[in-house]
């Protein structure tokens, strides 16, 4: 384990999984181009973005059993290749139709990546090194953000619509072909027990994982910190940004890496923290939550047009809640045996797209049903103003709430089961450092 094989499949499936994020990150630098090329309401725009989230999410599980019946290899390779025909699709797609079979193609293949990477560290990588992998796995997939931002931003402003699809899905190609040639499942000596062989077997295991504590903390984990930054980069932020704040449009793509660079200095932090502090690591999350929730009342509360400080300090909060999510996946790991971890995997991975493509979905319908109210009363239209995005942005609120309080019940749970099953007792966060403080205290 930890060989040189595996830091070189550990690099390959980071850049499959860096591909895979400029795919499904393409169309948020497009948002105000998608309007021109296909017209249409806010909602109907949003459609492009929902029908692909919710694809990614619906594909979860399936992709997860899969992974447990076929191994990781199969998965990565087969979602790459739907990634560019979905891309190839979009870039020469006439309508909001087709441009809609395009953006499913790439939702479905994206499904496939992230969770099978996961199993993937899981098998060729072990002990305190794999939660700081999968936190790695993630900065690096987010540099796909960065190459839509900037490099792609770049090619839609000077090329046009088609070939900057064209370029994302050239990409893609490439990392098509180095997973084939490069990556395998899993260590020649490593024990074959880790795969079911049977269809039945890994329903079976789905159904157990489904009901562990630990996964479905996971699960409300990944929803209540993925989600918030997810609808900002892959839609409604440049829009925001452009339409609602007046920023220029190559200010607003640059803005963006704000958010990847948040990520990718916190991400390493947290896994470190995720490693030492297991038994602390939905406190953590919670924390992460707190922070996001505080910049964007901050940012939709301001008398007036927010200032640019504070537009950063709520990038910086949404960047880390990206790495904040991936402790989701920690916990279908240490909550679950090896031979279901994609399963489990896929489970959590649901959590944060489910509520993505909910708040995407809502925050354009609010969107249209205000600028509707506008047109209604003879006032001019303004779909994208600053007012109509603060009380769209609110409905973030109702959404991660609900998410918060079923992650409360979750590790409730999970703490009992702890308790039961290991005679593991965890203490409150205030008694935890009242007890640390006065071990401190006690002389030597």
């Amino acid at each position: 384990m930890n060989s040189r094989r595996s830091w070189l499949i550990f690099y390959v499936g980071s850049f499959a999984y860096l591909s895979a994020v400029l795919q499904r990150s393409s169309l948020g630098i497009a948002g105000v181009a998608a309007t021109e090329r296909f017209g249409g309401s806010a909602a109907l725009l949003s459609s492009l973005a929902v029908v692909q989230l919710a694809v990614y999410a619906a594909a979860q599980i399936p992709v997860g059993v899969l992974i447990d019946r076929y191994g990781p290899r199969v998965l990565v390779a087969s979602g790459t290749g739907l990634m560019v025909v979905g891309q190839t699709t979009l870039a020469f797609a006439p309508d909001i139709p087709i441009a809609v079979l395009g953006r499913i193609l790439v939702g479905a293949g994206d499904a496939a990546i992230f969770i099978s990477m996961i199993r993937l560290i899981a098998s060729w990588f072990s002990g305190r090194i794999v939660p700081q992998l999968s936190q790695w796995l993630g900065n690096i997939g987010q540099l796909g953000q960065v190459l839509s931002a900037l490099p792609l931003a770049w090619v839609l402003h000077t090329w046009g619509w088609t070939p900057t699809f064209l370029s994302a899905a050239s990409v893609a190609v490439l990392a098509l072909i180095v997973v084939i040639v490069v990556v395998t499942d899993q260590p020649e000596r490593a024990s074959m027990q880790n795969r079911t062989t049977s269809w039945r077997g890994a329903l079976l295991q789905l159904t157990h994982s489904f009901k562990r504590p630990g996964t479905q903390l996971g699960f409300w984990s990944h929803y209540v910190t993925q989600s918030s930054g997810t609808v900002f980069t892959l839609l409604w932020g440049f829009p925001f940004m452009v339409y609602g704040l007046g920023y220029d449009p190559s200010l607003a793509a640059a803005m963006l890496m704000v958010l990847v660079g948040a990520g990718m200095v916190c991400g390493p932090i947290l896994g470190i923290l995720t490693a030492r502090f297991p038994l602390r690591r939905s406190t953590i999350v919670l924390g992460v939550v707190a922070l996001m929730g505080a910049a964007w009342a901050a940012v939709l509360l301001w008398p007036e047009q927010p200032p640019f400080w504070l537009m950063l300090v709520l990038l910086v909060a949404l960047g880390i809640g990206g790495p904040g999510s991936l402790i989701g996946f920690d916990f279908a790991r240490t909550f679950n045996p090896q031979r279901s971890h994609g399963s489990a995997n896929g489970v959590v991975n649901v959590g944060g797209f489910t509520a993505s493509f909910v708040m995407v979905y809502l925050i354009g319908l609010l969107l249209d049903l205000q600028d509707g109210w506008r047109t209604a009363r003879g006032e001019v239209s303004d779909l994208y103003s600053l007012d109509s995005f603060r009380v769209a942005f609110s409905v973030q609120f109702l959404v991660v709430g609900l998410g918060v309080i079923f992650l409360l019940h979750a590790r409730a749970r999970t703490r009992s089961q702890l308790s039961r099953d290991e005679g593991v007792e965890v203490a409150p966060l205030w008694v935890a450092v009242a007890r640390a403080w006065r071990r401190r205290q006690q002389p030597e």
